[in-house]
């Protein structure tokens, strides 16, 4: 839940509490108002010399007690209320801490890609400039990086989920991901290698068999780290392979794959590396993310790639395709690239050319 809706949650429960309270202090007020008048009834009592008077008031302070009893336990009983409301705005302060603490981290390290990638922007515009001033025309040509040409093979992707402990919608997703493809234009250019329950030997026997061009991993992840499975039925802890490793399998090919795509949470920290050392394009999780979002941004994304967008346009479709739920994690996917390249012409998928 984010910090403003923990917010509007502590308000409405800040309001509650002070009604209650204000209305436990009118019942303490007509408390004492009662047991006053009981004690001045009683007064009389004592003071008149006529019989009928004294029972009168006599009856009157028993009553007005009665009613100061009955002030005083609805009082006891609103002060508990508020006390309990009490207790839940405590509790709700210390969500709403952890979430604000949450979104200025993740604010911070937004900002800190965003520095990254602007820095690369930088530094490849300083080298643009430099060979224009050489008078070298043919050396602009050559600053971005001659990525591979969409030929007349498909665009294969392979796709690894992994949800040793059962919690993941990984075959969801794999499932989504084929329909938006079979369902795009050029669905006849892709082709899917769909490995659910992946393992270790999964990710390297995609890598060398398939060669693919793009790699795509569901399953759970951290800054550091990427759970894959092992060869169990049951649930279990899984395998873990750090993101070093992980890399070094992308590395372990005559053909790297041109896209990385962890759909994971907070594996956006790993796809600097990836980008600076062997991708030109990597896109990961800022932080934690829901798997019906992840899965809906996949799908997104894959269709927008098999229509023929560009990496960038792909990507922000699937971000607009969560902002379009309504959804509180639209920035969460993010896109990394290297300084030599650039995601807004890229395509992956061209139709194929008449003969």
């Amino acid at each position: 839940m984010s910090a403003s809706q923990y917010r509007g949650q502590l308000e409405r429960k800040r309001k509650q509490r002070i009604e209650v309270e204000k209305k436990a202090g009118e019942y303490r007020t007509k408390e004492s108002k009662k047991r006053a008048e009981a004690s001045k009834a009683r007064q009389s009592a004592s003071k008149t010399k006529s019989e009928t008077t004294a029972k009168s008031k006599l009856r009157e302070a028993d009553r007005k007690d009665k009613e100061a009893e009955t002030a005083g336990k609805e009082a006891g009983r609103l002060q508990s209320k508020a006390a309990g409301y009490s207790k839940e705005e405590s509790a709700l302060l210390t969500k709403l801490t952890r979430a604000e603490q949450s979104e200025a981290d993740a604010a911070e390290r937004r900002r800190k890609r965003e520095q990254q990638q602007a820095d690369r922007r930088t530094a490849a515009d300083r080298a643009t400039l430099e060979s224009r001033i050489s008078g070298t025309e043919s050396a602009v040509d050559h600053v971005l990086r001659q990525l591979p040409a969409p030929k007349p093979e498909k665009l294969r992707v392979l796709i690894l989920g992994a949800s040793s402990e059962g919690d993941l919608r990984v075959g969801r997703e794999q499932k989504r991901i084929r329909a938006a493809v079979e369902s795009a234009l050029h669905r006849d250019q892709i082709e899917l290698d769909v490995r659910p329950a992946a393992t270790t030997h999964d990710l390297l026997d995609g890598i060398t068999k398939f060669r693919p061009h793009v790699v795509h991993f569901s399953g759970h992840s951290n800054e550091d780290l990427i759970v894959f499975e092992d060869e169990q039925d049951a649930p279990h802890p899984g395998r873990i392979v750090t993101a070093r490793a992980f890399a070094n399998a992308m590395r372990a090919t005559d053909d790297p794959p041109l896209l990385v795509l962890l759909n994971s949470c907070k594996s956006a920290a790993q796809i600097d590396d990836l980008v600076d050392q062997i991708v030109p394009f990597a896109i990961g999780m800022a932080d934690s993310i829901d798997d019906a979002d992840a899965i809906n941004y996949a799908a997104q994304f894959y269709a927008a790639i098999a229509n023929g967008q560009s990496v960038n346009s792909a990507h922000l479709a699937g971000q607009v395709r969560l902002e379009l739920d309504g959804l509180d994690s639209a920035d969460l996917p993010t896109l990394a690239w290297a300084p030599d390249v650039d995601p807004t012409t890229t395509i992956l998928v061209k139709p194929t050319e008449p003969a």
